[in-house]
């Protein structure tokens, strides 16, 4: 079974960037969002799905702030340099992906459909466990003795917030390279919540009557994407490049 999930967290790892994607609009489209007012606890999951989205990417703007590890591997594959074990990875091994299920359970929460929050979050949940397998597979093979050490003192999933002083002591929080790294997954957070919003409201009352609301919702999706472009030219020009040591 371990070898299995571990060819699929491989898999995952080098398409997860067309993949995912991909299979959030086919559970959205399984299980579209249903209209305002269909669920009484709607404000309620509404205001819970939010809250974990800026969990989850407060969660990864801390990691990459500290201690940031390419998690893009090397032509597509697991792959590190050296086992990083300060900052936030000194309270989870895999704090980015804690992030990213944080976000993407805000997601399908903020669907509002029972089936989207079901099968998404069960089935991410078990291709980061996967992909998790196979980087550990990995790093064990590369770090030997030292990674098995790691992995005894820190725990894979939960968050030991208590060492969080000890293991960022000591080091500076680094806003450009959060900037830098993280401004895309802030973009595509935020338009996908516009875009459920804008189904939802376009289904409640049809895009005639909700029009006022919807023009609103497009302003900010034109905002977004301005803005991320506007990030991404002044990150080609190296404004969010961190100053080399001078020697």
């Amino acid at each position: 079974m371990t070898a299995a999930m571990i060819g699929i967290g491989n898999f995952f790892f080098k398409y997860r960037n067309q993949l995912f994607p991909a299979m959030i609009v086919a559970l959205f489209l399984l299980a579209p969002p249903p209209a305002h007012g269909s669920s009484a606890a709607e404000p309620v999951m509404a205001i819970a799905a939010i809250l974990l989205v800026v969990a989850g990417l407060g969660l990864r703007a801390t990691v990459i702030g500290y201690a940031y590890i390419q998690r893009g591997g090397l032509n597509k594959r697991v792959y590190a340099k050296d086992l990083v074990t300060e900052g936030m990875f000194g309270v989870c091994r895999n704090p980015l992906y804690v992030g990213n299920m944080l976000i993407y359970s805000g997601v399908f929460l903020f669907s509002g459909n029972p089936l989207a929050v079901v099968l998404g979050i069960g089935l991410f949940a078990f291709i980061y466990q996967c992909i998790v397998l196979a980087e550990e597979e990995f790093l064990e093979n590369k770090f030997g003795d030292a990674y098995r050490a790691y992995c005894r003192d820190v725990p894979r999933w939960a968050l030991r917030l208590g060492r969080f002083h000890s293991a960022t002591e000591g080091m500076s929080f680094n806003v450009r390279r959060v900037i830098a790294k993280d401004y895309s997954t802030l973009s595509a957070t935020l338009i996908t919540l516009l875009v459920i919003e804008f189904y939802r409201a376009a289904l409640n009352e049809g895009l005639t009557r909700s029009l006022p609301y919807v023009a609103v919702l497009a302003g900010l999706l034109a905002l977004i994407g301005l803005t991320t472009g506007a990030i991404s030219r002044l990150k080609k020009r190296g404004v969010f490049s961190e100053p080399k040591p001078i020697h």
